[in-house]
């Protein structure tokens, strides 16, 4: 006799309260191994990068895939190299007198802009809000520990060049973890992904440049100390939309304290022509193909994934977000309210078929 044995509807409850369990678990799995998911995902970023360089050289160069390939990752670790060597030999003194003086610098900028009452108000929102925030508590480790900064961005590298070199393993492996009835949707989701992703890095791209040139000329015309070097960092922060530069401009701006308020005034006229010329001209052009969000998400959603992930999780918020919007635009709004949207072309990973048309009303 099973006079213990639950009823139908009760085996049907403890089903459901293991399976929530289950995913409560695997969230909370997640959440503490948040850093190493950031890093998996700029590892994928990574690969993407050295698959779109790739294909440059194969589409101009008479080289095979795999020579394409080899090409393609010595470029990356030449621009890594050269990135190097410019924090390391080129702007290295200019950058250590940012390190080291730039506490010095931003309460310089502090009191400045505390001689009004506006400004103090500002001022001191400005630290009540950094002061509990994960990325300072993060800033504050890589000071403390340079070494475990530098493994995690090796960790990166050697991630994204184990990805690139052969991404179809992991793409079919995550296919075959979804249920065959849902691979088909799942797989064009994943297309787009990749698509959208490396439009996106590309424009990114095209927008650092022109930000790092346009501000380093603006700030050398003023005057301001280090000019190549604040270019330098404040292109490199165009990769977190809104929230870098605004970052970038505080080291300048301190810098500039230190001349006066003419050089003040120079450093703020920069930032901001170099931003209309973003917003009005460089911006719609490069990004006319990738996805558009609203600005107010991004910017929110920026500060919310920098908020639970941290430094590394806010530097790939603007990516994160991008994957977020266009999987939300593939998944839910083509596959469940049918809206047409167009998908990517791709050859299928798994299936009988050798490759995936185009949409009739996918564009040219």
């Amino acid at each position: 006799m099973n006079r213990l044995r639950p009823d139908a509807d009760d085996a049907r409850f403890i089903r459901r309260i293991v399976l929530i369990l289950l995913i409560l678990g695997i969230t909370a799995a997640l959440f503490r191994a948040g850093d190493l998911l950031i890093l998996a995902f700029g590892s994928i970023l990574g690969a993407i990068v050295i698959h779109a360089i790739a294909d440059l050289y194969a589409d101009h160069l008479p080289l095979g895939p795999k020579r394409s390939l080899t090409l393609s990752i010595v470029t990356v670790l030449a621009v890594l190299g050269f990135l190097a060597w410019l924090f390391g030999v080129a702007f290295r003194q200019q950058l250590n007198t940012l390190v080291t003086q730039l506490p010095i610098l931003l309460d310089q900028l502090a009191n400045w802009a505390s001689q009004s009452p506006v400004g103090e108000k500002i001022v001191d929102a400005v630290r009540a809000a950094y002061a509990g925030s994960r990325v300072a508590q993060d800033i504050s480790g890589i000071v403390s520990g340079a070494g475990e900064f530098v493994l995690n961005c090796l960790l990166l590298l050697v991630g994204a060049l184990f990805f690139a070199a052969d991404p179809k393993v992991y793409e079919r492996g995550f296919l075959l973890l979804i249920p065959r009835s849902m691979r088909p949707a799942l797989e064009d989701a994943l297309f787009d992904t990749g698509s959208t992703l490396r439009l996106w890095l590309r424009a990114q791209l095209i927008q650092m440049t022109t930000m790092g040139v346009l501000v380093g000329i603006g700030l050398g015309i003023a005057g301001v100390p280090s000019a190549a070097a604040l270019g330098l960092l404040t292109g490199l922060s165009e990769f977190v939309p809104y929230v870098g530069p605004i970052a970038a401009m505080l080291p300048a701006l301190g810098l500039a304290a230190q001349g006066g308020n003419g050089a003040v005034i120079g450093t703020l006229v920069t930032f901001a022509v170099v931003r209309l010329i973003q917003t009005n001209a460089i911006t719609p052009f490069v990004t006319s193909r990738v996805v558009a969000i609203p600005p107010a998400i991004t910017l929110f959603a920026i500060i919310g994934i920098g908020t639970i992930f941290g430094l590394f999780g806010l530097f790939f918020s603007a990516a994160l977000l991008v994957v977020a919007f266009t999987l939300i635009r593939s998944l839910y709004l083509r596959e469940v309210l049918g809206e047409n949207i167009p998908r990517s072309e791709h050859k299928t990973l798994l299936g009988p078929n050798a490759s995936l048309k185009k949409d009739a009303s996918s564009p040219d």
